[in-house]
Formats: structure tokens, C-alpha cells, sequence
């Protein structure tokens, strides 16, 4: 009985979307041995007999949509099919994960990073003045000063300092709006706009050019839409703000959302001020704790998006700032990004709880959260959706590492775990930084937290944290298979 099951074959049907990796014609049928996994079918495919390619090609297959993990035989018995079902597998070249290219060092904390380059969304925003090599990379600091960096590793603008216009406590977020253009906010509560301007590829000059007060709060997220010219904000003190990038088209600041309003050093700061101020288009107060997060729908900037701690994400109409629906999850929300190829545009949220949710914002979704992913052991507080397809992610946490993901890999969530589809992690980014360092059990992440990831075609995964360091990786095809 036993020889029996041992050499039970399986019939399979290999298909694939890669044109150079076509079967001749006759030969994507084949039987196999129950118990192959993906190894054996890889090298069943790179034979002689069938893609005869002049060096072997690691291959990852997918059935319906999910890595196969498991050998045939297992996968059978488990979706309750009989061995004369045939399976069809779609292979893909297994990926290679991202290696480590170099650290970029700051003198405190990196609570932000931005990139621009020909295919990042700023550098699309500015489209055909964008001058050719013009690569950059932005950091945010804690210590209140945003850095511009060139591909080699220098700092090519920094910021002024709180006396010269500049932010007078650490910044949160920080965003090109286009290549002559940033946006950044902070501990200071204000939302600031700055014009750049480049002398050569390694002068460049930081200028503030608005000023823009309403948060009570400090701000902990922005994101940007050039096109429209806005800008908007999430903040400690629970509201979700929309502001304009032109002076002339931003409201009057009302004196009382100036710092110490009412008292002399208000009066002295609006005369000192290095660059005009104003105050917000509007400034919804929606959540009823700290709003950790709010981006614009990817493809209709009069809609936006807010995460918060008080466990909800909130859909805003910006044309009248009413919220039109919102969304409740288990755990308060600490980060949030859209995944504009994904299902009609999935959000995801990093969660307190150390995993990432993903959820469909539209009215009519029958369930809050689509699938789970599991991995982090620490606050997840950085998502950034991958530039070359549509099924990863990467993401950043309190626990020092990124973790790479690929929606394409699921299985079913335990009773523990609360049911439904889940996903892991299939690349694990550790800091640089602390290689050869003792960590503390008890604490992940302990002197390493990531506050911020991107994913760009060009820079690959560049993140930072607490650390003081920006961290690049970077690799062609960035999902390793794992057996």
C-alpha cells in the first residue's frame, strides 16, 4: 500500500505569461510524482525535453492564484481533490530578495524617507522638466531638518533651522511634491511647503515658501497631490486637514491657530516669519483619537483616506469634508497606504497589534477586513505598495526589520488567529545597522525601530529609523520562493 501511494503520479498542465519561457507546443501536460514539490518541478521544466534553457531557471508555481507550497500529493489531499484531477500550475521565475546597498547616517532619528526619480509618483508629477539623473532622496529628521541626498550617499540641501524658517521641533512626514518641490510637517503642528533648487548635482537649496497653521497637535502624516495642488494631513489631535500648495490660494491663518495666540510672542512670531502664513481649506475634526494617518484615493484627489488610533479608517468627500463612510477594525491603526492594482484599490493598514490588514473601502464590501498578514512583532508603521506589480508590499515596524510581501501567498487563518485568509512575509529586511549587535529578547526591535519604507524602481527599499540611518536595498526581482 505503501509503494502504492509512493508512486501515485499526478497529470499537470504548466502555463505561464512569460513569453520567453513558452513550452514548445505538445508539452504542457505532463505526469509527475505525487510527492514532487517545487524544486523537482523546476527542474522538470528546465530539462532538455522541455524549456532547454542554456543555464536552469528557478521557477515558482502557482495554483489559483497561490504559491505552492507543498508537494502535489499534499496539495491534493488538502483542497480534497483526487489524483486524477489535473492541477494546473503557472510558473513564474522565483525572485531574488533584495540586497543591502548602502546607509545614508543622520545625526537623530530617520522618521520619514521620499524618493524621486523618473518613475516615482513626484517625479511623474513633474514629468518632462525633470532633469535626467536627477535621482534624489528626502529625509526627515528628528531633529527637525528635512536632508536632500544624491545617489552616492551625500547630502546635497539641508533645510534651515527653526530661526531661519525652518521647523522648531522634529518632523513626522515629509513629501516631494516635484522635483522643485517639498511639503513636510511635524511636533511643531504646522504643515510647511518649500521650494528646491539645485545649483549642480551636489548644491542645492531648501526655501521655505508657506507656512500653514490649524492642527492643535502634532502632525504625524501627510501625503501630497501636485496636480490639484493639496495637500492633506493627519494629526495627534484627531483631525484630518486639506491645505493648498499656492499662497494665494490658502485662506488668511486665523491668529488664533497661530502658536500663543493672543500673546506677544504670536504677534513677534507672525512679523518673524520667514515665509507667508495661512491656515487650512479645511480641518475635520473626524476621529476621537490620534489620527496616525491620511492618504488620497490613488485615482480621485477629491477623496481621501484616514487611519486612526480609535480603530476606524474614514472615507472623506473633500468637496464638502463629510466623511461618507467608515470602516471599523480590531486594533488601533498606525499606518496606512492604498494598493491602487490590487482588487479595485485595497487599503492597508498597519495595525498596534503587528500585523497588517487589508480592507476594501467601498460601501458595498460585504466583510471589513480581506486578508491578514502576519509576520512583524512589533508596531507596523510604514506600508508602501511595490512599483512592479500588483500583488506585493513592503512594510516597516518597531520590530527593525521591512518585510516584503506577496498577496499571492495565502492560506487559512487558525481559530487563534481569527479565521480568514492569511498571508506571511516571503523576504525579511534586517538593519545593517545591527549586525553583530546583541538584541534584547524582550523588546523587538530595541534600538532599531523602521519609522518609514518606499518601494521605487530606481532607489529599490529604502527605509529609516531609529537607527539614524537611511538604509537602501535593492535587488532585480524582490520575492525570494521559499520550499
Amino acid at each position: 500500500m505503501d509503494s502504492a501511494a509512493e508512486s501515485q503520479q499526478v497529470r499537470v498542465n504548466f502555463t505561464t505569461t512569460l513569453p520567453e519561457l513558452q513550452l514548445p507546443e505538445g508539452k504542457s501536460q505532463l505526469l509527475v510524482p505525487g510527492d514532487i514539490k517545487r524544486y523537482g518541478l523546476s527542474r522538470v521544466l528546465n530539462s532538455e525535453s522541455m524549456l532547454n534553457t542554456d543555464s536552469p531557471i528557478p521557477l515558482d508555481f502557482l495554483v489559483n492564484g497561490t504559491y505552492l507550497r507543498t508537494s502535489l500529493e499534499d496539495y491534493l489531499k488538502d483542497n480534497g481533490l483526487s489524483f486524477e484531477t489535473t492541477v494546473t500550475l503557472q510558473y513564474v521565475k522565483s525572485l531574488i530578495p533584495p540586497t543591502y546597498q548602502a546607509s545614508f547616517e543622520h545625526d537623530d532619528w530617520v522618521t520619514d524617507i521620499d524618493v524621486l526619480s523618473s518613475t516615482s509618483r513626484a517625479g511623474l508629477w513633474t514629468g518632462s522638466s525633470l532633469p535626467q539623473g536627477q535621482d534624489r532622496l528626502l529625509s526627515a529628521s528628528y531633529d527637525g531638518l528635512l536632508r536632500i541626498w544624491n545617489g552616492s550617499g551625500q547630502v546635497i540641501a539641508t533645510s534651515p533651522s527653526a530661526s531661519n524658517g525652518g521647523h522648531s521641533a522634529a518632523i513626522k512626514s515629509a513629501k516631494f511634491l516635484k522635483s522643485s518641490q517639498i511639503a513636510s510637517a511635524g511636533l511643531d503642528r504646522t504643515v510647511r511647503v518649500w521650494k528646491y533648487t539645485e545649483t549642480d548635482d551636489f548644491s542645492g537649496e531648501l526655501k521655505p515658501t508657506l507656512e500653514l497653521f490649524g492642527h492643535q497637535a502634532s502632525v504625524e502624516s501627510l501625503d501630497v497631490h501636485t496636480p490639484s495642488g493639496r495637500i492633506i494631513s493627519a494629526s495627534k489631535d484627531g483631525a484630518v486637514g486639506l491645505w493648498s500648495t499656492s499662497k494665494s490660494a490658502a485662506p488668511e491663518v486665523q491668529a488664533s491657530l497661530l502658536p500663543g495666540a493672543g500673546s506677544n510672542v504670536a504677534k513677534k512670531r507672525k512679523i518673524a516669519a520667514s515665509a507667508p502664513q495661512r491656515g487650512p481649506l479645511s480641518l475635520v475634526q473626524i476621529h476621537n483619537s490620534p489620527a496616525s494617518a491620511a492618504i488620497f484615493h490613488p485615482d480621485d484627489s477629491t477623496v481621501a483616506y484616514s487611519a486612526s488610533e480609535d480603530h476606524t479608517i474614514k472615507t472623506i468627500d473633500l468637496t464638502t469634508s463629510l466623511v461618507v463612510s467608515s470602516l471599523t477594525t480590531a486594533h488601533p491603526l498606525l499606518s496606512l497606504a492604498s494598493l491602487p492594482g490590487i482588487s479595485n484599490a485595497l487599503l492597508a493598514a498597519g495595525t498596534s497589534a503587528r500585523h497588517i490588514t487589508l480592507v476594501d473601502p467601498r460601501a458595498s464590501a460585504t466583510t471589513t477586513s480581506v486578508m491578514t498578514l502576519r509576520g512583524h512583532r512589533n508596531f507596523v508603521t510604514s506600508i508602501c505598495a511595490s512599483p512592479n506589480d500588483n500583488y506585493s508590499l513592503v512594510s516597516g515596524s518597531h520590530d527593525g526589520t521591512c518585510r516584503i510581501w506577496d498577496l499571492r501567498s495565502v492560506r487559512s487563518g487558525t481559530k487563534t488567529e481569527g479565521g480568514g485568509s492569511v498571508s506571511e512575509s516571503v523576504y525579511v529586511i534586517e538593519r545593517d545597522s545591527q549586525k553583530g549587535k546583541k538584541k534584547r529578547s524582550d523588546v523587538p526591535g530595541a534600538g532599531c525601530k523602521v519609522f518609514s519604507a518606499v518601494w521605487d524602481k530606481h532607489w529599490g527599499i529604502v527605509s529609516g529609523g531609529e537607527d539614524k540611518q537611511v538604509q537602501i536595498n535593492r535587488g532585480s526581482d524582490l520575492l525570494l520562493a521559499k520550499e
